[in-house]
C-alpha cells in the first residue's frame, strides 16, 4: 500500500507561492478568460476552516485546513482548490471558501447587502469512477427558491499531454504521471510513461528557449515532476529510470549560457540545487527534523553530506 504523504498538495502549494503567473493560463482555460501571462494578479489570503477527519482507530478529530489558491485579477476572484483524493466535505469546503472571500468583497448600505460569490473549480488530479464532474453547492431559502451555484471539476487523467502544452496549463504536467501510478508501482512495464515524460521535458525545454518558460520555472517544474516520481515509486526499481529524465545530465536549464562558457556540471547543479530547495520547503513545512530533511537530499538527490548541510544553511532554517 502506498505511503500516504501531504506530497501533491505540497507540490501545488509551492507551485502557486512561487510561480503564480504559471496559472494565468489555468485560469484562461477553466474560466474561457483570455488574460495575458503579464497581467497583475492578487494572491487574497487565506482563513482557516474546520473539517472533521477520522483516524485509524475510527475515532473523529477536528482539524484546520487553509484553502488552495484564492486568485484576484482586475475585479474578479478565483478560486482553485487542488484534490489528490475523493472527498466527500469538498462541496461544504468550496462553500466555506466562497463565503469568506464573499465576506471580504461584500458591499452594503441601509437594508440591503451585496455578496458577490467567486469563481471556482476543483482540479482532481487523481480521479476515478467515483470523482464527480461537478461540483454544486445548493442554496434553499424559506420560500422554496433554489440557487445552484455550481462549476465543472477538472479531471485531469481526460487532459492529453499535447493539450496541457498547447494551452500552457503548466502547473498540470508535475502531476500528468499520476494516471500512471498503478503500473508504477507494480513495477510494470513503464515505457509509455517514459515516452510522456521525455515530450514534457523536450516542450518544456522548447519554451524556456522560446522565453515562455524562465529558468527557474523550469527547473522547478522539473524538479516537482521528481516529487511526484518519488512519491509514487518509493524507492522501487522504476524510481532513478523515471526521475532521470527530468534530472540527467541533458536538461538545459540555461543551457546556452552554460555550454558557451563549458561549464556543463553546472546543469546538473542547477536541477540538484532546485530540487534540494524543494525538499527543504516542503520538509519543514511539514514540521520534519533538518536532520531527516538531511538524509532525504542524500538518498533522492545523491547529495554528500556536507552539501546537503550547506543547503540547509543557505536555504532553510538554521542547524541546532
Amino acid at each position: 500500500m502506498q505511503k500516504r504523504t501531504p506530497d501533491y498538495d505540497n507540490v501545488f502549494k509551492t507551485l502557486k507561492s512561487k510561480h503564480k503567473r504559471l496559472f494565468i493560463s489555468v485560469i484562461n482555460d477553466i474560466f474561457g478568460k483570455e488574460y495575458p501571462m503579464n497581467i497583475k494578479m492578487e494572491i487574497l489570503p487565506s482563513e482557516g476552516y474546520l473539517t472533521e477527519s477520522e483516524s485509524i482507530d475510527g475515532s473523529k478529530k477536528i482539524e484546520e485546513q487553509i484553502s488552495d489558491f484564492l486568485i484576484k485579477i482586475g475585479t474578479e476572484i478565483y478560486l482553485l482548490e487542488c484534490q489528490s483524493y475523493d472527498d466527500n466535505s469538498m462541496a461544504i469546503r468550496i462553500a466555506e471558501y466562497a463565503f469568506i472571500v464573499a465576506r471580504q468583497f461584500a458591499t452594503w448600505d441601509i437594508g440591503h447587502a451585496i455578496i458577490p460569490m467567486p469563481r471556482f473549480s476543483v482540479i482532481y488530479v487523481k480521479s476515478n469512477e467515483k470523482t464527480p464532474k461537478t461540483t454544486i453547492i445548493t442554496f434553499t431559502f424559506p420560500d422554496g427558491q433554489r440557487i445552484d451555484y455550481q462549476s465543472e471539476n477538472i479531471i485531469l487523467k481526460q487532459f492529453t499531454k499535447e493539450y496541457i502544452v498547447e494551452k500552457r496549463l503548466f502547473p498540470y504536467i508535475p502531476f500528468y504521471i499520476t494516471r500512471y501510478e498503478k503500473e508504477i508501482m507494480a513495477e510494470k512495464n513503464i515505457d509509455h510513461v517514459i515516452k510522456d515524460l521525455l515530450y514534457f521535458r523536450e516542450e518544456m525545454l522548447y519554451l524556456n528557449k522560446q522565453q515562455e518558460l524562465s529558468d527557474a520555472e523550469l527547473i522547478d517544474l522539473m524538479g516537482f515532476v521528481n516529487t511526484i516520481i518519488l512519491h509514487i515509486a518509493n524507492g522501487n526499481k522504476n524510481e532513478e529510470r523515471l526521475v532521470n529524465i527530468m534530472g540527467g545530465s541533458i536538461i538545459e536549464t540555461e543551457s546556452e549560457k552554460l555550454i558557451r562558457k563549458g561549464i556543463d556540471q553546472g546543469i546538473n547543479q542547477g536541477i540538484r540545487q532546485g530540487q534540494a530547495k524543494m525538499l527543504i520547503e516542503i520538509g519543514q513545512e511539514s514540521g520534519l527534523d533538518n536532520t531527516i530533511i538531511i538524509k532525504q537530499m542524500q538518498e533522492k538527490i545523491g547529495l554528500s553530506l556536507e552539501e546537503a548541510k550547506n543547503y540547509i544553511r543557505q536555504y532553510g532554517k538554521q542547524l541546532v
